[in-house]
């Protein structure tokens, strides 16, 4: 096998314990070929810090603008998909920020959810070009995270208690903001605004989006077992109303019909995938 004809190399890397409260999982992709990969990347609801070496990777934006990836970049909490290409010789590493984490790092947690910025430009200092400098020089990917991982540390502040309830709320079948409302001793409007404040989006938006998720995965379960997909059952499993509002919901985050991201979806890059 000539250089050229090596694949397209990508993975995830498992967060150690410590820091499984901060971080999801960090990812990484590498073009080894001789052409430009081109993936879609499913929304996350995450804020996620893309750090670039080699040739710069693209992103485009929703109004079909591409935007060079210089180094490290900011972008989230990222609530529809987008297209990002590799050129060959571009690696990236994607730190992925869980629930209040980035929050607690920059003070803002709905920074770029329109427009990718420059990390730097968040903390009036240059520490993530510094980063990336140190980052450049590691060749190992474990041990450019066990470095990000390190510097992380300053930065981490002691979680707002209501959002620690928020994120480990997990009861289906009651109403996290009225619950937590009456724990605290609250007005549910003021438990919104601290969800959107320390989040990123509103209950109500991740309520649609774990909905849209679960859709997704009966698609892939039925894609991968070599069955045909029973719509009626998505549509029934996920507690849509009718077909036309689960094709609504994947126009709304992939631009896609759900038959046109059954055809596609080798394309496109599931964050949540373990």
């Amino acid at each position: 096998m000539t250089e050229n004809e090596k694949p397209y190399d990508n993975f995830q890397i498992a967060v150690p314990k410590d820091y499984e409260e901060m971080f999801s999982h960090f990812y990484f992709a590498e073009n080894t070929t001789d052409r430009i990969i081109t993936k879609t990347l499913l929304p996350s609801y995450q804020t996620i810090l893309i750090f670039s070496f080699g040739t710069p990777a693209f992103l485009c934006s929703n109004e079909n603008t591409e935007i060079e990836v210089d180094r490290c970049m900011v972008l989230g909490p990222i609530k529809q998909a987008f297209n990002y290409s590799l050129p060959p010789g571009s690696g990236i590493l994607v730190v992925n920020f869980k629930d209040d984490s980035f929050y607690n790092f920059f003070g803002n947690a709905e920074v770029a959810e329109h427009l990718p910025v420059d990390p730097d430009d968040l903390l009036e200092e240059n520490c993530f070009t510094s980063l990336w400098t140190q980052l450049n020089k590691i060749k190992e990917i474990n041990n450019r995270v066990e470095y990000i991982l390190e510097f992380c540390k300053p930065y981490l502040k002691k979680r707002n208690i209501i959002v620690e309830q928020l994120a480990n709320f997990n009861d289906r079948n009651l109403d996290p903001i009225k619950s937590i409302a009456n724990l605290q001793n609250q007005t549910e409007r003021n438990i919104q605004l601290n969800h959107r404040k320390y989040l990123g989006y509103t209950a109500k938006e991740i309520n649609r989006y774990q909905r849209f998720l679960k859709a997704v995965e009966l698609i892939q379960r039925a894609a991968s077992s070599s069955t045909k997909t029973d719509w009626f059952e998505v549509i029934d499993k996920c507690g849509y109303y009718d077909q036309s509002q689960l094709i609504h919901d994947f126009k709304h985050y992939l631009d896609l019909s759900p038959t046109k991201y059954l055809k596609f979806q080798q394309d496109i890059c599931d964050p949540k995938a373990k």
